[in-house]
């Protein structure tokens, strides 16, 4: 599947710079610089669209650079198409006579003077991706309060997921979240998967780990495994492997759990399940094995990187279940790709079903990708609120 989609994506990448070259060629400076000559005209319109793609590449690397040559294809499609019914209503109303001065301040009937349609495609693709860089870069507060009628304390749980360390910010650069993180007065940190990536060097997995060590908590600092922390092209290719990421984060007082439960004070219990991923090689347990031996009484709250168990979490009657992996969504329209494919029960935010609450973060950063256009980067704070309180 995710060759179709790649190959979807190249060849949806290849027609769009065609048209954007031959839109390119509309500027009145590249047919003032092609002096007539169609083939020259298109060429330099080309020029214009390789400048495009070498400038954000080389600012955002080539994945980034696709995804806005796409986004710059959509806006100048519909603001060609904007153009056009501008223009046919301008011809109709040189059919009726009327001579009316339009938003561009040019008398209807006379015809744009200008190729606007193509400077308005660049500067909405030009705004609406700086936001998105923006929402991916600059890491928001998300806050939930939940109620328990179990005879439970109260609980403070900060959530993160999805660092992919190295991507919107290095190792040394986490530092500053783990400072706001630090600042909520947490009663336990949680880390739900795919903390570094294939692409995180050891330097940034090191300083990374070096700052949740930082950390002062009432019960500590808990990770689960998501999909990527392991690494899916071997330690040669990142200098560093799985059991080096778990040696690095219990050296700095991170507990690693593997299908294992913990037990917290105030009757709280964290239950850390291997990644999906792991389960497809039969390296997983399941829900109703991991809370087989689990007194009723006890909150117990899931960390599972993916999405996508709920049935077997709300059947197995554990009460929160804490996840990450889809990102929030990522690039709008596609916020829903994953629950469309069947490849996640759930995209963002909180649901209930039964008595168990799931709440899916859209992680506080991203894999490779440097926008956001459907989500925000996010850390999640949960106030857990029990008869006890």
């Amino acid at each position: 599947m995710w060759m179709v989609l790649l190959s979807a994506l190249l060849l949806g990448t290849a027609c769009g710079m065609a048209y954007l070259s031959s839109r390119f060629a509309k500027f009145a400076f590249v047919q003032k610089a092609a002096k007539g000559k169609k083939w020259l005209r298109f060429a330099i319109g080309l020029a214009c669209v390789l400048a495009v793609v070498l400038g954000t590449g080389a600012a955002f690397g080539a994945i980034n650079a696709e995804l806005c040559i796409l986004h710059l294809v959509f806006f100048w499609l519909v603001c060609d198409g904007i153009s056009k019914l501008a223009e046919r209503k301008r011809q109709g109303s040189r059919e009726s006579g009327a001579d009316v001065l339009d938003w561009a301040g040019a008398s209807k009937g006379k015809g744009f003077p200008r190729y606007y349609a193509g400077a308005c495609a660049l500067g909405i693709t030009a705004a609406y991706l700086a936001c998105g860089w923006l929402f991916a870069h600059h890491v928001s507060r998300t806050a939930y309060t939940l109620a328990t009628e179990k005879d439970v304390g109260s609980l403070r749980i900060v959530q993160i997921a999805d660092s992919h360390v190295g991507n919107t910010f290095s190792g040394e650069g986490f530092l500053k979240h783990v400072q706001a993180i630090q600042s909520e007065h947490p009663d336990v940190v949680v880390i739900t998967g795919d903390y570094v990536d294939d692409d995180t060097s050891k330097e940034d997995m090191v300083a990374a780990c070096e700052a949740l060590g930082t950390l002062e908590t009432t019960y500590g600092v808990y990770y689960a495994f998501g999909n990527h922390d392991k690494g899916y092209y071997g330690p040669e290719y990142r200098g560093y492997s799985g059991d080096d990421l778990i040696a690095e984060l219990e050296k700095n007082h991170v507990a690693v759990l593997q299908d294992e439960t913990v037990l917290l004070g105030g009757g709280f219990c964290l239950i850390g399940r291997q990644d999906r991923s792991e389960g497809r090689q039969g390296g997983r347990a399941s829900m109703e094995e991991l809370v087989e031996n689990l007194d009723a009484g006890t909150y117990s709250i899931v960390l599972d990187h993916q999405p996508h168990d709920y049935d077997a979490q709300a059947a197995a009657g554990v009460d929160l279940v804490l996840s990450g992996h889809t990102h929030g969504g990522q690039l709008f329209p596609f916020n829903h790709m994953g629950e469309w494919l069947g490849l996640d029960d759930k995209t963002y935010g909180l649901e209930q079903r039964g008595d168990t609450n799931f709440i899916v973060t859209s992680g506080i950063s991203n894999w490779a990708i440097q926008f956001k256009t459907g989500c925000k980067a996010e850390y999640v704070v949960i106030d857990v609120q029990g008869n006890l309180s």
